[in-house]
């Protein structure tokens, strides 16, 4: 008989995931009346385009064989088109690579280069970001080393430890980010990715919310991309999940450096990374049409103008960026952690994630996530009045 497994203590201990730690607040925001509504996560809940379900149904048929592990052509065309029309830069479609979502390409990416370059061992990542960044440099037995952030959350590279940028592997960007909202200007963009050209560095900027790009006012505005400032040595990561309600399909794409492309999509096929071929046909569908993201792009917009005030005569301001349908939230007086007013707002049935899961220096912030239905923002914003 085999003996009972003995976990090497040495061995990496996965932490808890982040919002598992929510699961007492959840409790007592589904206790109230009405039950709990869910602002933590950032779950999708519109519908996808028609489009989108036409081509997976009609795809579905076809796909006996094994799909395109870097991306059907259609997939891959379609991707470069959207970013040529979006971003007005020229991609082609040798020079994208499908991907399951983007959350295993951010959590595996690290990995795949350092291989490719062992001599660094380094991953930089926005000190207030998405958990996964530092989570995939610790997955992939590198360092992780967050980039400080200013009072208006934006990267400070010149606060980046000397030793770490000598070894730094990758520079991870979020614009827009996730969780704060802010963009970076086209000037701020281009001095990250010259900074991360300096120092030897590979950029990986996760654009994955750059549709939902707004201005001050709450309306439109013109995208950011790395791409604009350099091919060489950048990657862009984009996701379907958010752009057309797809997050339960799995679809993202990379595109940039001709090599670095070509290179992960060459081991990407070793590991059987492959996104099903009805999905790459919804996706290609879905990046085709621009007109359901306009109306997406109205939603959280609305949802965003209605919340806002309720929040804000709670006592609870938004100081982060316009963009994304991320409310960065914290006390208006300043003196709350978030943890506490997490806590609070699961009293009224919301459930937020408080700051400190992207980073310590958003401890005083809980993020709230506005992909919730019309019908539960108006379900917010009563028991926001109510509870006054």
């Amino acid at each position: 008989m085999k003996p009972p497994s003995q976990g090497n203590a040495t061995g990496f201990v996965p932490p808890p995931y982040p919002h598992d730690r929510l699961d007492d607040l959840r409790a007592v925001a589904a206790a109230v009346d009405g039950g709990v509504i869910d602002c933590s996560i950032g779950t999708p809940v519109d519908p996808m385009p028609d489009a989108v379900l036409r081509a997976l149904s009609d795809a579905a048929p076809g796909s006996t064989g094994y799909p395109f592990t870097i991306g059907s052509p259609a997939y891959r065309e379609a991707a470069a088109a959207w970013i040529g029309r979006r971003f007005d830069v020229g991609v082609t479609a040798a020079e994208v690579m499908a991907c399951i979502g983007t959350k295993e390409l951010v959590a595996g990416l690290p990995r795949l280069l350092s291989l490719r370059d062992p001599s660094r061992d380094t991953v930089l990542y926005p000190g207030v970001s998405y958990p996964t960044y530092a989570m995939g440099a610790q997955l992939a037995g590198l360092r992780a080393a967050p980039v400080p952030v200013d009072s208006e959350w934006r990267l400070d590279l010149a606060a980046v430890d000397p030793d770490d940028a000598g070894r730094a592997l990758l520079l991870w960007l979020n614009d827009p980010s996730n969780p704060t909202g802010v963009t970076a200007t086209p000037d701020e963009m281009q001095a990250s990715v010259a900074w991360a050209h300096d120092h030897g560095a590979i950029v990986a900027s996760d654009e994955c919310y750059a549709e939902f790009t707004y201005d001050a006012s709450g309306a439109a505005a013109e995208p950011v991309t790395a791409l604009h400032a350099a091919t060489d040595d950048v990657l862009v990561v984009h996701s379907l999940s958010k752009r057309s309600n797809m997050a339960g399909l799995r679809a993202g794409f990379m595109a940039g450096d001709s090599e670095l492309v070509t290179y992960l999509g060459e081991v990407r096929k070793h590991g059987g990374m492959m996104v099903p071929a009805p999905v790459q046909a919804a996706a290609a569908a879905a990046l085709a049409d621009d007109d359901h993201v306009e109306v997406q792009r109205e939603r959280y917009a609305a949802r965003r103008a209605r919340l806002l005030p309720a929040l804000e005569a709670w006592g609870l301001v938004h100081d982060g960026g316009p963009s994304t349908f991320y409310l960065w939230l914290r006390n208006a007086g300043g003196d709350e952690d978030g943890w506490s007013v997490a806590a609070r707002l699961a009293q009224t049935g919301a459930l937020v994630a408080p700051g400190d899961l992207y980073g310590p220096a958003g401890s005083q912030h809980v993020r709230l996530a506005m992909s919730i239905t019309d019908e539960q923002v108006e379900t917010t914003v009563k028991r926001l009045e109510g509870a006054r």
